[in-house]
């Protein structure tokens, strides 16, 4: 298998996380006799600092040209007097625009040797695994008109789509959900606006293609409550932009921790694929980052660009049994452990991406000495 992934560190802990998550890659491409080339480019803040621009043309250019683009997190303090448009974060949206990938894939799933971190219940969150599909090209994020008149104090940003729009990402979901345990949730606010009323008449319609598949519809506030008291209940959850946004950094708190959680977007001419946490720059350079949410895209990277679901789920086994011996980076070392737990050790980003490493490469040798015999 052949593989170019471009490489977009970003800032602040973008770089170190995005190493592990090279590494990972770069293990799975030796092990497995695969020829993966990765092109580092320049994004965010760095990319300003070095060409004045959050997004050089040679950074997109060389992205369009790649099989897959592998982000860190873009941001730093230092770009807040900035208009909206030449900040580093806008940098990641002018990315997702030109990629064309309108379907955002968020996992959140609820590790049991996680349990005691998440302020929930374990009898709660036991068993949890959703993934979001969150429509990533629309909605208030790309609608216009938008604007903000200082002089008047009032400001503007339209909520817009297409039943085209609306349909794409839906099927996304479905065909998603017939994989998985059949199920989609279609989170919508249509007592309230239009464009969901739309969403929903639209999710509704392409539903009766997947006879399969069981639909149900809620209110993105009653979802967001939801969420915390029955998360066993969903499987594939389909929303907007923003509702898809907010919804499944919610969801942060069944898996422990946002830096737990990997996303990928697909859909476009080169599929993205990115941590769903931020660029932190507070804790940039300390290892204190938690890079199993850029391992985990990893693992979605070669799913869903490259077909290795062996691989994919080898690396998804390596991070739970890490997490099982009990390695935790900062953001994951709190609350208290259960009495059938293994003891706990605080580990810094580099040791986490060994132990990951270490984890794999067990896997994989079992996996071909099986086939060996």
């Amino acid at each position: 298998m052949r593989l170019k992934i471009a490489i977009l560190a970003g800032d602040g802990i973008g770089p170190e996380v995005t190493n592990e998550a090279v590494n990972i890659l770069k293990a799975v491409a030796e092990f497995g006799g695969h020829d993966f080339t990765f092109v580092p480019l320049l994004v965010g803040g760095v990319a300003i600092d070095a060409t004045g621009s959050p997004l050089p043309t040679a950074t997109l250019d060389a992205c369009l040209e790649s099989d897959a683009v592998l982000m860190g997190a873009v941001g730093d303090n230092k770009f807040n007097a900035l208009p909206p448009d030449k900040r580093p974060e806008a940098g990641l949206l002018q990315i997702r625009q030109a990629l064309g990938g309108f379907a955002n894939l968020r996992p959140s799933i609820a590790y049991p040797a996680l349990s005691a971190n998440s302020p929930l219940r374990p009898e709660v969150t036991e068993g949890a695994d959703i993934l979001f599909v969150r429509e990533l090209l629309g909605g208030l994020y790309f609608g216009s008109p938008r604007w903000w008149n200082k002089e008047t104090g009032e400001s503007i940003n339209t909520m817009r789509y297409t039943k085209s729009e609306v349909a794409r990402v839906a099927r996304v979901a479905f065909e998603l959900a017939a994989k998985r345990k059949k199920k989609v949730t279609s989170v919508d606010k249509a007592n309230v606006l239009e464009v969901s009323q739309l969403w929903r008449a639209t999710v509704t319609e392409v539903a009766k293609d997947y006879p399969g598949v069981t639909l149900e519809h809620q209110l993105v506030d009653s979802m967001a409550m939801h969420l915390m008291n029955i998360p066993r209940n969903f499987d594939v959850v389909l929303t907007e932009n923003l509702f898809g946004d907010i919804l499944s950094d919610e969801a942060a708190v069944i898996t422990g921790s946002l830096g737990m959680l990997p996303s990928a977007t697909i859909g476009g001419q080169v599929n993205l694929y990115e941590p769903v946490h931020g660029s932190a720059p507070d804790i940039a350079g300390t290892g204190k980052a938690n890079p199993l949410g850029a391992i985990l895209t990893a693992a979605m990277v070669l799913r869903h660009s490259a077909s290795l679901e062996q691989d994919a789920a080898a690396i998804e086994s390596a991070v739970s049994k890490v997490l099982a011996a009990g390695a935790r980076t900062a953001d994951i070392a709190r609350g208290s452990v259960p009495q059938n737990a293994p003891a706990q050790y605080l580990v810094s980003t580099q040791e986490m991406g060994k132990l990951v490493h270490q984890a794999l490469a067990e896997s994989i040798d079992r996996r071909q000495s099986m086939h060996a015999v």
